[in-house]
């Protein structure tokens, strides 16, 4: 069947629309166009700008949100609408320049920023294109901000209402000119929420067809083999090994395909490697576990200027952490699993107010049911007071079915969905509510001294770290110009936004933190 080709752009689905939106008169006797420029009206703009950012605006900056000039929110601080879009396309030249109305303002007292947005225009050429708009800042405005770039080659047209043409889905990515009007918070090429734009010719269509233009080929009436846009395609649990079960028999004959005792997924008195059904003791695994990305980068970002401490063994293991030593034991028959780890982590930021720390790790599984225990200390906000709980419920784990078989007498759970409890959000302070999803948690245990554990990501032992390095790193605190990104959602740009960095952290980042009260998500 016909399949839809990626390079299918913006520029060309309004060229045909053009084509047939154009009166007859649009074109000359002799073949030379008459009006290279087609007029749009109705547009619309639908763009969040940064998921994170808005929250972080409504949750930990205490700030609001206000749209002006006919400018819409979505529910449950969603994405914004800009409507009242008029423009043009140039047919010479395939390009598009629309100009939306309305604006969206920013504001936050306790972390110091008024930030409007407004004036917003979308020009396209080609597969590219840009976002532009008006930036108001400390009372000072900057026009035509390009703020973001687009990439339309993989975006497919759609039709709306009254004739329009939709494009939903355009991926977005900063700028070097938006990085440099949030003060260089945010780096150029960070992703930005995708755009949807809606665009009609304002041109009357002819009242009849050219009919010396026939069309080349006709309208496929068969759907796509694949989908259009796979920008937004998230990789998915590598965990659930091959579906379902392989005929243990060859056709016709009534034998076994292989010999017995080397089916690795069922039980046998062969020389199999693995077992359907092993009770014992757990003599060495590893735990790999990131507690969650978004609130590292926080910790380890402008805002909390902070670092996370590695002590009993853990090490970093690719973007997480690794702890060693497992301990414990294991009944497939049962489907239980109780395993300890050495090792901790330690949250540092805001100059000390924010201090969090887990300690002896362990995961309990039964059936498909699992819990991530630890001894915790958080020092709380409002009094300033370390508390320590042992064995703290902190994550719930979703287990798959049959996810205890081991192979070669050792047992992997390989990125299990984690969502932390009630106790867990105590804490965090309740800067995230129960329920939230965390890092996935991986582990390997062997119920055999003689058995190969997975090999590890790579990282350090003991030590600080600044993210997802090793050894002690620094991060910028005063204007902004360097330091990884902070995020408390899943890229959070700081307080400084617009030049007040230094103000907030090197000033007041403990306060702002002490006294914010609302979950950051």
């Amino acid at each position: 069947m016909p399949v839809i080709r990626r390079s299918l752009t913006l520029a060309a689905a309004l060229a045909t629309t053009a084509a047939l939106g154009l009166p007859a008169v649009a074109i000359a006797a002799d073949g030379r166009t008459a009006a290279p420029r087609l007029d749009l009206k109705d547009g619309r703009l639908d763009w969040g700008l940064k998921e994170s950012f808005r929250k972080y605006v409504t949750g930990m900056a205490h700030g609001t949100i206000e749209t002006v000039g006919g400018a819409q929110q979505g529910a449950d601080n969603g994405p914004f609408t800009f409507s009242g879009g008029t423009g043009s396309y140039d047919t010479a030249t395939h390009s598009v320049a629309t100009t939306f109305q309305g604006g969206v303002r920013f504001t936050s007292t306790a972390h110091g920023f008024d930030i409007k947005i407004a004036d917003l225009k979308l020009s396209t050429k080609g597969t590219g294109g840009a976002i532009t708009a008006d930036v108001t800042a400390a009372g000072r405005t900057q026009d035509d901000v390009p703020l973001a770039s687009l990439d339309l080659s993989g975006v497919r047209p759609g039709s709306g209402a009254g004739g329009a043409m939709t494009f939903a889905g355009i991926p977005t990515k900063l700028t070097a000119e938006g990085a440099k009007a949030f003060n260089g918070m945010y780096k150029e090429g960070q992703e930005l929420d995708p755009a949807t734009l809606s665009v009609t010719p304002a041109t009357t269509p002819a009242p009849k067809p050219d009919p010396t233009q026939p069309p080349t080929t006709g309208p496929s009436t068969e759907p796509t083999t694949e989908p259009g846009d796979k920008s937004g395609d998230k990789s998915g649990d590598k965990s659930g090994g091959k579906a379902g079960g392989e005929s243990a028999e060859k056709p016709g004959t009534g034998k076994p395909a292989e010999k017995p005792g080397t089916d690795k997924s069922a039980g046998g008195s062969g020389p199999g490697t693995s077992s359907a059904v092993a009770v014992g003791t757990l003599v060495d695994g590893t735990l790999d576990w990131g507690v969650k990305k978004s609130f590292r980068e926080y910790v380890t970002g402008p805002i909390g200027g902070g670092k996370a401490e590695l002590g009993g063994g853990a090490a970093t293991s690719g973007a997480g952490y690794r702890f060693p030593k497992g301990h414990g034991s294991v009944d497939t028959g049962k489907s239980a699993l109780t395993a300890d780890f050495n090792g901790s982590v330690r949250f540092l930021a805001h100059s000390g107010a924010l201090d969090l720390k887990f300690d002896n790790l362990k995961v309990k599984v039964s059936g498909t049911k699992g819990t991530l225990v630890a001894d915790v200390s958080a020092k709380s906000r409002a009094s300033g007071k370390v508390t320590t709980t042992q064995a703290m419920p902190v994550a719930d784990l979703a287990v798959p079915v049959g996810a205890l078989t081991p192979v070669k007498n050792v047992v992997t759970l390989d990125k299990v969905p984690a969502k932390l409890t009630a106790a867990g959000a105590t804490a965090f302070d309740n800067m995230y509510p129960a329920g939230q999803a965390l890092d996935p948690v991986t582990l390997a245990v062997s119920l055999d001294a003689n058995a190969q554990l997975p090999a590890g990501a790579g990282g350090s032992g003991a030590g600080t770290s600044g993210g997802s390095g090793t050894g002690a790193a620094s991060f910028s605190s005063g204007n902004g110009a360097g330091g990884a990104l902070a995020a408390t959602g899943s890229a959070v740009p700081t307080e400084a936004l617009i030049g007040t960095a230094a103000a907030l952290v090197a000033a007041g980042g403990a306060a702002a933190y002490a006294t914010r009260r609302r979950a950051i998500r």
